[in-house]
């Protein structure tokens, strides 16, 4: 059975089991790079696919401006605590849209080169399944919040080797390289061994090829 059989599976079982009032919320996380979103987008089509009524919803929207995300003087551990308002995107959108399936919130929005938010409407309806994509979901304040969890594993060389090809957030390849060591690895080390996210997950799933092979090779701690 490949991985995306195996996660859809048991997020159909973790459904079929919990409450027909609420939806099954499903986080999607790892390290910067590691391939979140290209997991995220195969797993929601493929439940798509089947009737079942998924919604996906990154976390990036919820960033802090730059100047409330980026400190010179301690960046990493700034970065893990500054980076995102997670708290108020589990109270505003996904913990009510967990709990009664739908939800109409508008919020400030960001995207990583913004300097400014704009508002930004989340409405959902009869949501049977939220996919919830993006760095630190495994938090440890925020581990009871999922019905399932998955890290997407994946080394630091093939992150950054992603990250450059991307040219993400319109950086030179210096830069890229730059924040990468310097701010978004070393907050993750800062994840890793505060939070120990790889032990709650339900699942790991392999996204790199240094690792044996993309999206096919799995670890588990299987929770369901």
């Amino acid at each position: 059975m490949s991985d995306l059989h195996t996660v859809v599976d048991q997020i159909l079982n973790v459904r079929s089991s919990v409450s027909a009032q609420r939806s099954v919320l499903t986080a999607i996380t790892g390290i910067d790079g590691c391939g979140k979103g290209y997991m995220t987008t195969r797993i929601v089509n493929a439940l798509q696919s089947i009737g079942v009524r998924a919604a996906s919803i990154n976390v990036d929207g919820w960033l802090n401006l730059p100047s409330r995300r980026f400190d010179p003087s301690n960046p990493a551990e700034h970065f893990y605590f500054h980076a995102l308002r997670f708290d108020e995107m589990f109270r505003e959108l996904v913990l009510p849209l967990r709990d009664s399936r739908s939800v109409r919130c508008e919020a400030d929005y960001a995207e990583e080169t913004a300097t400014e938010y704009r508002r930004h409407m989340y409405e959902f309806a009869d949501i049977d399944v939220i996919v919830l994509e993006g760095i630190y979901l495994l938090k440890g304040s925020f581990q009871n919040h999922y019905d399932l969890s998955y890290w997407i594993e994946c080394t630091f060389e093939t992150a950054l080797e992603r990250a450059i090809s991307r040219a993400q957030e319109g950086l030179s390849q210096e830069e890229t390289v730059r924040a990468y060591r310097t701010i978004y690895f070393p907050a993750q080390e800062i994840h890793l061994q505060r939070d120990n996210p790889k032990s709650t997950a339900t699942l790991i799933l392999n996204n790199d090829a240094r690792l044996g092979w993309s999206v096919g090779a799995m670890s588990t701690n299987l929770r369901v």
